[in-house]
């Protein structure tokens, strides 16, 4: 990137409604697409974009997260004068932890000063897509605007959560949604933030000095007047996944070869943590139609229209449909299971019948035993 930039992924206050799914796990380490996590969309799309310096602040529930991230190898992000950061809340005060994001940016504020990088920025972990920051950048600069939020424009109302906004013409924001309302527009906010580090840190010094703590409904929303506050129109595949139901349906929708190559390959490939395993195995007399099946999967009955993480074992006999099966998930002889939700470690002993429906999903948490 030719610009030096700041990437932020912001865990702080996520909109999280996925139930079981993330009970004893943050939202940005949930499983997705048979071998990654949430997260690795907007932190593959930064490094993709030459952004080599990330922080990611962590808030609540974040061992796994850490896990996951490592030193931040797997996204080339290793280096000694850059790399990865995972910031956690610098309190155990369980009000300070509660407290806005400006005030966990404002807790690590030496961290944003030491850093050289001239602009910044702020993504979520929820917002399943693949971006070019560098377009975003060039946008930002070609309006001459103080913030860029990153848009898409959604004819279909989507089943996760999404501020929308309202844009001019010249494509300046005049209005953003200052939760999940119903307010009359198509396009939705990817929460996604362009803006010069120094504006960052006064945002978060003034906003905290009147009383204020929250990053869009308090610094950006409070002040469309004042900032040149523009939209980038984004054209790829967005999934906005924070409640169940929005995790179902963007998941199965990677069974369709066009969102697959467009989400991971356009405009560059999604990394995420290596896991050696061996390749599935397919057994005489097995049947897999219209699925993801990934490395180290044992298939010795029939899957249809289903994705299954690493180490998943289909014993003869057994239906999996319409389904997601995560790592290390094992269904017993002759069991059924149709539109159910999996977590890891889950065993299904034989002659099991678990049905689920497209709207309402049967989900089983983490190491049950059906």
């Amino acid at each position: 990137m030719k610009h030096k930039v700041l990437g932020v992924i912001n865990l702080i206050h996520e909109a999280d409604e996925l139930e079981r799914l993330t009970q004893s796990r943050c939202l940005a380490t949930v499983p997705f697409g048979a071998r990654y996590r949430l997260i690795d969309f907007a932190l593959s799309s930064m490094v993709n974009s030459g952004i080599s310096q990330v922080a990611v602040f962590a808030h609540t529930k974040y061992r796994s997260l850490m896990d996951h991230l490592g030193s931040g190898k797997h996204w080339d992000l290793q280096h000694r004068q850059s790399g990865l950061f995972i910031l956690p809340p610098a309190t155990d005060d369980i009000q300070e932890i509660s407290r806005g994001d400006l005030y966990h940016f404002y807790q690590h504020r030496d961290y944003f000063e030491r850093s050289s990088r001239e602009y910044v920025v702020i993504a979520r972990s929820h917002m399943v897509c693949n971006v070019d920051f560098e377009e975003v950048i060039s946008s930002h600069l070609k309006q001459d605007a103080d913030i860029t939020i990153v848009c898409k424009r959604e004819l279909q109302p989507s089943q996760g959560k999404a501020r929308k906004v309202k844009m001019a013409e010249d494509g300046r924001i005049t209005s953003i949604q200052d939760h999940y309302g119903r307010m009359l527009s198509d396009i939705v906010s990817m929460e996604m933030y362009v803006m010069r580090k120094e504006l960052l840190m006064e945002l978060v010094e003034t906003s905290l000095a009147e009383g204020q703590d929250h990053l869009v409904r308090h610094a950006i929303f409070s002040r469309l007047g004042q900032l040149k506050v523009y939209g980038y129109m984004y054209e790829g595949f967005l999934g906005v996944v924070n409640t169940l139901s929005s995790y179902y349906d963007h998941s199965m929708s990677l069974l369709q070869p066009k969102v697959w190559k467009e989400l991971f390959n356009q405009p560059g490939p999604v990394y995420t943590k290596v896991k050696d395993e061996p390749p599935a195995r397919y057994s005489s007399g097995s049947h897999v139609s219209n699925s993801l099946i990934a490395n180290g999967c044992r298939i010795e009955g029939t899957v249809l229209n289903s994705i299954l993480f690493r180490g998943v074992h289909v014993e003869k006999g057994a239906l999996v449909k319409d389904s997601i099966i995560m790592q290390n998930g094992k269904i017993g002889e002759n069991s059924f299971v149709t539109s159910c939700i999996l977590d890891k470690d889950v065993q299904v002993e034989e002659n099991r019948d678990l049905r689920g429906t497209e709207a309402m999903p049967f989900l089983a948490g983490k190491k049950r035993v059906i």
